[in-house]
C-alpha cells in the first residue's frame, strides 16, 4: 500500500524502495530493526487494556494481545490461525467484512455479554485496517471491558431518576392541593346543607327535596375530586416504580406495523420515502410489545432527524437460528467515529433540544429482554441500527474443549 501524498515515510517505506540494492548485511541489519519494532508493539499492546485482535480478509485471527485471552478466557496460541467466530460467536463477520470490501470512512459497533471467565459486557469495534481503501485486507477489532460503565451509567440514571422524582414530588405536593381545597370546601358546605336539611325537616319538609338537591350536587364534586386525587397518586406511584417487561410471544413485524401506523403523519409531513423488507415467515420471540414500540419510536425520530432534507427510511426483519432481528436504516448525515462509543451514555446528545435518554433507553429495554443492538455508521451515507432478540432464553455457552486422545 503506498503513502499517501505528504505524508511522512517510514523506516520500512524506505526500505521497500531499496531492497534489492541490499547486501546480505544491510538485509540482516534491516530484519533486526524489523524485530526490534514488532517487539515493542507487542509489548505496547500487550499494557493496554482493550483487547486488540488483527484478522485477515478471510475471517482468520493473525494476531490478539493478552487482554484478550484474559477478556475471552483463551490462551494466545490456541487462538491464532483460528475463525474469529470461534472465540466470538457472537459477532456478524459478514456485516463487517462486507465493510471491508465497501471502502470509505466506516466502523462498527457491537455489544454482547460474555460469561466465561466471568461475565462481563463488552464493546467491540470493527474497522479496516487499509483505511478508506476498496477491497478487503484485513480488519482491526478492539474489544473494550464495559462492566464498570455499564455499572456507573445504571448508578448515574438511578441519581437522575431520584432528582426527577424529588421534581415529581414537588409537583404532586402542587396538585393535590387544589382537589384537597376542593374538597375541604365542598365538605363544609355539606356540613351546612346537613343541618338546614335537619331544620327543613321541622319548620318546612316541603324544602327537603331543594336542600337534597343540593346535597347530592356537592356529593358528586367531591366524588370526582377523590377520583382526580386518585389518578395523581396512580401517576406518581407509576413514575417511582421501574416496569419491568410484561412479556408474550409476538412478531417483530407487528411492532414494524404498529409503530409506523403512529409515526406516519410525520414521515409523511417530512417527506421521507419509507421501505419495508419484512421476512415473511418471521418466528415469534418473547417481548413487551408496548416496550419494543417505544424502541423503535426512538430509532426512527433519531433517523428522521439525522434527515433534514428527505430521504429514504428502510425497516427490515429477519431471523437467525437462535434470534430475530429488527433493522432501522437511513440515509442520513451518519456518526463520526469519535462520536460512536458515546452516543449510548446518559445524557449526551448531539441534538440541541434532545436528552440524550432515547439510545439508551433503548439499550436498556433490549437488555431486559435478553436482546443487543448493534450499530453501523458511514458518515455522509446512514446508519443502521439492529435489534436482535433470542427465540428463546439464552442459557451458558459452554467453551469448545479440545481433545487429548483417548483416556488412560
Amino acid at each position: 500500500m503506498k503513502p499517501k501524498p505528504g505524508s511522512k515515510s517510514s523506516f520500512l517505506d524506505k526500505v521497500l524502495g531499496r531492497i534489492g540494492r541490499l547486501d546480505a548485511q544491510g538485509l540482516q541489519t534491516v530484519v533486526e530493526r524489523l524485530a526490534r519494532e514488532r517487539s515493542f508493539l507487542e509489548m505496547l499492546f500487550n499494557t493496554i487494556e482493550d483487547g486488540v485482535l488483527v484478522v485477515d480478509e478471510a475471517g482468520n485471527i493473525l494476531y490478539l494481545n493478552q487482554s484478550v485471552s484474559r477478556l475471552l478466557g483463551v490462551r494466545l496460541e490456541d487462538a491464532e490461525g483460528q475463525a474469529v467466530t470461534r472465540i466470538l460467536p457472537q459477532l456478524d463477520w459478514a456485516q463487517i467484512s462486507a465493510l471491508d470490501r465497501k471502502g470509505g470512512p466506516g466502523v462498527v459497533r457491537h455489544e454482547f455479554e460474555v460469561t466465561y471467565p466471568r461475565s462481563r459486557l463488552l464493546r467491540l469495534y470493527a474497522a479496516p485496517l487499509d483505511g478508506e481503501g476498496v477491497g478487503s485486507s484485513g480488519v482491526a477489532l478492539i474489544l473494550h471491558d464495559a462492566t464498570e460503565a455499564r455499572q456507573k451509567t445504571t448508578e448515574a440514571v438511578e441519581t437522575e431518576r431520584v432528582h426527577a422524582l424529588t421534581l415529581l414530588a414537588a409537583s404532586v405536593a402542587h396538585e393535590l392541593g387544589n382537589p384537597l381545597n376542593a374538597l375541604h370546601i365542598h365538605l363544609q358546605l355539606m356540613e351546612r346543607e346537613v343541618k338546614r336539611l335537619r331544620q327543613s325537616a321541622v319548620d318546612d319538609p316541603a324544602a327537603i327535596p331543594v336542600r337534597a338537591d343540593k346535597l347530592s350536587e356537592y356529593l358528586a364534586v367531591a366524588r370526582g375530586e377523590i377520583t382526580r386525587l386518585d389518578y395523581i397518586i396512580t401517576e406518581f406511584l407509576s413514575a417511582m416504580r421501574p416496569t419491568p417487561p410484561r412479556f408474550r410471544a409476538g412478531s417483530l413485524n407487528d411492532v414494524v406495523a404498529d409503530t409506523l401506523s403512529l409515526l406516519q403523519p410525520e414521515l409523511d409531513n417530512r417527506k421521507l420515502v419509507v421501505r419495508q423488507k419484512l421476512a415473511r415467515s418471521l418466528p415469534q420471540v418473547r417481548l413487551d410489545p408496548a416496550q419494543m414500540k417505544q424502541v423503535l419510536v426512538n430509532l426512527l425520530k433519531n433517523a428522521m432527524q439525522s434527515m433534514t432534507k428527505g430521504g429514504t427510511l428502510t425497516l427490515a426483519t429477519g431471523a437467525s437460528p437462535d434470534e430475530a432481528w429488527l433493522s432501522v436504516t437511513d440515509t442520513g448525515c451518519g456518526i463520526p467515529s469519535e462520536q460512536l462509543n458515546r452516543i449510548f451514555e446518559p445524557f449526551y446528545t448531539t441534538k440541541q433540544k434532545g436528552t440524550g435518554l432515547g439510545l439508551m433507553i433503548v439499550q436498556r429495554i433490549l437488555r431486559d429482554h435478553g436482546g443487543r443492538v448493534e450499530l453501523e455508521s458511514r458518515v455522509d451515507v446512514g446508519t443502521t441500527f439492529r435489534l436482535w432478540l433470542p427465540l428463546r432464553e439464552k442459557g451458558p455457552r459452554l467453551l469448545d474443549v479440545p481433545s487429548s486422545g483417548p483416556a488412560s
